[in-house]
């Protein structure tokens, strides 16, 4: 029979793992979904159209596992299933989930011109399906200890891959490491590691220990110290860590410093800025070189909405300043250590926003003496 060109799959929801009650090709197997796995061999084998035999309640995420570009039908109506089979040509049906597995043998997944499956299927689904051929390649998944064998003898395999590509691993037996991923020559990834989603990592990088990077784009020479980094972008050179958040939405420019205890949220920060330690930066537009005193923080939300901060080029924030947002910073400016600015500071200029000290002589011995603690 011809190379199939068309796959159906059937996501049936495995009521034995009631906590997900989810269709068992949708569970995750080193952080990628089944089905993303078995979309990536069919796509990389040649196969152009899919359909999925899910219900709606499942629909979405079953789409996601294909690219945005993939010719992919998703439904549970026997009219559109029809419709796709009506052809000559092979058709690959996965009557379960399964892994793609170079040395598993024939055993349940098939294949079938479009047509036969049509006459089998019209009445009721069946996998007694005339012309049928067996086709290898495709390990069972029964249920999650099925994946728990399995996940271990995986991630041992992408591990060996990425050493292979040039990429150090210090521990592979304390990496975990998602399909999806690339990793460029010359990074290393140190114990305690994982990399998930989309993640593209650059080269001579070093990831770790202890670093969680999920859904991320990394330039080259990169630092990333027990921290989680979240669906963002980190420009050349940056350091991030250690015990840093980066939440989703950072565009996080080259060579800048996130250190220790700091959180950003949907920001950009521009070339070369830096806040060494404990620092919330959130909805904010930050210009290059700009440097965060310890304890800054942008106040973004009231309690309703949220608002954005922007701070032009070589700004200076002084340590334990709140920025009130909506609020902009310009370029050039210090901000005096302590303040709570509310309205726009200009370029170049200081802004002091903080009560004037005032000392009271004697007091602290007066209040010793009433309290009876004269010495």
């Amino acid at each position: 029979m011809v190379r199939p060109q068309s796959a159906v799959f059937f996501l049936e929801e495995d009521s034995s793992v009631p906590v997900h009650s989810k269709p068992l090709m949708l569970e995750a197997v080193l952080f990628c979904p089944i089905l993303n796995w078995v979309s990536n061999q069919l796509l990389a084998d040649g196969v152009q159209r899919f359909f999925v035999v899910c219900g709606p309640r499942f629909a979405e995420e079953a789409r996601k596992c294909f690219p945005a570009d993939a010719d992919v039908t998703v439904s549970e109506q026997q009219s559109d299933l029809m419709a796709f089979l009506n052809s000559p040509d092979p058709v690959l049906v996965l009557p379960r989930a399964a892994l793609p597995m170079a040395e598993a043998g024939p055993g349940f997944a098939y294949a079938a011109p479009g047509y036969e499956l049509q006459e089998s299927w019209k009445e009721r689904m069946t996998n007694a399906v005339t012309a049928a051929e067996l086709v290898s390649g495709w390990l069972p998944i029964f249920g999650p200890e099925t994946i728990a064998e399995l996940e271990l003898m995986l991630r041992d395999r992408i591990v060996k891959k990425h050493i292979q590509n040039g990429v150090r691993i210090l521990d592979p037996a304390a990496v975990y490491i998602d399909p999806r991923v690339e990793i460029g020559r010359g990074t290393t990834i140190l114990p305690g590691t994982i990399l998930q989603g989309g993640t593209k990592i650059g080269e001579y990088c070093t990831i770790g220990p202890q670093a969680v990077v999920s859904g991320c784009t990394v330039g080259d020479g990169v630092v990333i110290n027990a921290s989680q980094v979240n669906d963002s972008v980190l420009g050349d050179g940056c350091d991030v860590g250690p015990y840093a958040h980066i939440r989703p939405n950072c565009m996080v420019g080259a060579k800048c410093h996130i250190g220790a205890f700091v959180q950003l949220k949907n920001c950009v920060l521009g070339e070369g800025t830096k806040m060494s330690h404990l620092t919330y930066v959130g909805d904010a537009d930050v210009g290059s070189g700009v440097n965060f005193g310890c304890g800054t923080i942008t106040t973004n939300y009231d309690g309703f909405k949220k608002y954005r901060c922007t701070i032009g080029d070589r700004a200076f924030i002084g340590c334990n300043t709140n920025l009130i947002a909506p609020v902009t910073v310009g370029e050039g400016s210090y901000i005096a250590a302590g303040s709570t600015i509310t309205e726009e500071v200009p370029a170049d200029a200081l802004a002091v926003a903080r009560s004037r000290q005032k000392n009271l002589e004697g007091w602290a011995a007066r209040r010793r003496k009433m309290h009876g603690q004269d010495k």
